[in-house]
C-alpha cells in the first residue's frame, strides 16, 4: 500500500509505508523518509529478525504508564496508553504511536527506539530512592524525588589533616611565642648580670684598695711582737774573755763563706788589747766560734766574722727621727733573747771626741751592748752602746750608717 507525503516536510501521513514502492514514488530523488514502526506487544513476533523475537536493545525505552523495577534495566508492562492524533508531537520526529516524547528513528539491528535526550520522555512512576543517583550535571526526571546524595567518607581524612596542621600550626606559633618570651627574660637577666658583677667589681676594686690602705697603716703600726720575732734569730750572745755583751748578723754572707757580725768595742777590748782575735757567739745551748776583724775605738764599733750562716738583718736606709718608736734587743746581764721597747729621744751630734749618738729612752742594762736598735720596720737603725749613770730612760746608740761606711759590710 502506498502512503502520501505531507507538504514537503518529509514526514509520512499515516501509518507505516509498505514494503515495496512502484511508480514515481521510487523514483524521488533525495534520501527516504525514516521508517516509523510501532514497538511490538509482549509475545508479539519481531519482524526481519530469526524465529520473530525482539532484538537486544542497549537502553530499553521508557513509555507512558510503564514502570520500572528498582535497579532494573527492565519495564513492566502498565495500562495502555491512549493514542495521540497523527502530525502531533514535537516537530522533529513523528509523534509515537503511545503519545510518548519524540524518539530517534531505530536502524535494522538496534533497539526499535532510543531517547533523544535524557529527560526527553516520559519518566517511569515509582519511588527510586533505591535506584542510583542521576549524573552529576543532568536534570532529575520531572515530578520525582531523587534519592538523596549521601556525603562521601572519603573527605573526613581531609578535614581531620586540615584541623590536625591548624592544631600544629597553633601549637608552633605558641611555642615560638613563649620561646621570644623567654629569650626576653634571659636577656634582662643577663643585663641584670653584668649590672651586678659591674658592681661587684666596683665594690671589690674599692675593697682591694682598702685593703692596701689598712696594709700600709698595719705596716706603719708599731708592733713590737712582729719586730722580736723576725730579728731575735739573728741576735746572739758574745762571751769575750771575762766580759759578755751582744752581737748581730748584719749586711750579705761573707766573701769566704759564713756571717759578718757586729758588736761594740768595749765588749771584746779586753780580747783585742791582748792580742786574741777569737770570741764565742751562744744562743741557748749552741756556741759558735767567731774572730775579730777590724775595730772602730773612735766610734766604739768591732766587725765579727764565723763561719756559721745566719741570715743577716736589714739596715736602714735614712736616719731615724725624733719620736721614732724602736726596738733594743740583747743580752743584759748575761740574759739572751730580752726586748724592749722605746722611742727616739734624739739625735745627738759628735762631742769630746767621740762620734754621733742616738738617745732612746728604752730600758737598757750591762750585756745589751753591741745590740741592735730596731724600727719599726724592723730594719737596725743603731747599735746599743750605753746608758746614762744615776738616771732612767736615757740610753745612747751608734747609729747604724757610721758602722757601714766604716766596714763596708752592710
Amino acid at each position: 500500500m502506498t502512503a502520501g507525503f505531507g507538504a514537503g516536510d518529509g514526514r509520512p501521513m499515516g501509518g507505516a509505508e509498505p514494503d515495496g514502492v512502484s511508480g514515481s514514488s521510487a523514483e524521488r530523488p533525495g534520501p527516504l523518509p525514516p521508517r516509523i514502526e510501532p514497538h511490538p506487544q509482549v509475545g508479539a513476533t519481531w519482524p526481519g529478525t530469526p524465529g520473530g523475537t525482539e532484538p537486544t536493545a542497549a537502553v530499553p525505552a521508557p513509555r507512558t504508564g510503564w514502570s520500572a523495577p528498582p535497579n532494573s534495566g527492565q519495564w513492566s508492562q502498565g495500562p495502555a496508553p491512549a493514542a495521540v492524533p497523527p502530525g502531533q508531537g514535537t516537530g522533529a520526529y513523528p509523534s509515537a504511536p503511545y503519545g510518548a516524547a519524540p524518539y530517534a528513528p531505530a536502524s535494522h539491528g538496534a533497539a526499535p527506539y532510543a531517547p533523544a535526550s535524557h529527560g526527553g520522555g516520559y519518566p517511569p512512576t515509582g519511588d527510586l530512592s533505591s535506584a542510583p543517583p542521576f549524573p552529576a550535571g543532568q536534570p532529575a526526571w520531572p515530578g520525582v524525588t531523587p534519592p538523596p546524595v549521601r556525603p562521601s567518607r572519603r573527605r573526613w581524612p581531609v578535614v581531620l589533616a586540615a584541623l590536625l596542621v591548624v592544631a600544629l600550626a597553633a601549637v608552633a606559633g605558641l611555642q615560638a611565642y613563649q620561646l621570644d618570651r623567654l629569650g626576653d627574660r634571659l636577656a634582662a637577666t643577663d643585663r641584670r648580670l653584668a649590672q651586678a658583677q659591674d658592681g661587684d667589681g666596683t665594690r671589690l676594686d674599692g675593697l682591694e684598695k682598702r685593703a692596701d690602705a689598712l696594709e700600709k697603716q698595719a705596716g706603719a703600726a708599731f708592733n713590737p711582737e712582729a719586730v722580736a720575732s723576725a730579728v731575735l734569730p739573728s741576735v746572739f750572745r758574745v762571751r769575750a774573755g771575762q766580759f759578755t755583751g751582744s752581737a748581730f748578723a748584719v749586711g750579705k754572707p761573707a766573701a769566704g763563706g759564713g756571717t759578718n757580725l757586729f758588736t761594740n768595742f768595749h765588749v771584746v777590748e779586753s780580747v783585742w788589747e791582748a792580742g786574741g782575735r777569737e770570741v764565742f757567739l751562744e744562743r741557748t745551748d749552741q756556741r759558735f766560734p767567731a774572730t775579730i776583724v777590724k775595730v772602730d775605738k773612735t766610734n766604739d764599733v768591732a766587725h765579727l766574722r764565723t763561719t756559721g750562716k745566719f741570715t743577716g738583718l736589714v739596715t736602714a736606709p735614712t736616719a731615724v727621727k725624733s719620736g721614732q718608736q724602736i726596738v733594743v734587743v740583747g743580752a743584759p746581764l748575761g740574759l739572751e733573747d730580752s726586748v724592749t721597747t722605746g722611742v727616739v729621744s734624739a739625735l745627738r751630734a759628735a762631742q769630746g771626741g767621740s762620734g754621733p749618738a742616738i738617745q732612746f729612752d728604752a730600758p737598757i742594762n750591762p750585756g745589751n751592748s753591741g745590740g741592735p736598735v730596731i724600727n719599726g720596720s724592723k730594719q737596725v737603725v743603731g747599735i746599743a752602746t750605753a746608758k746614762a749613770r744615776d738616771a732612767e730612760g736615757i740610753g745612747l746608740a751608734v747609729p747604724i750608717k757610721v758602722a757601714c761606711d766604716g766596714f763596708k759590710i752592710c
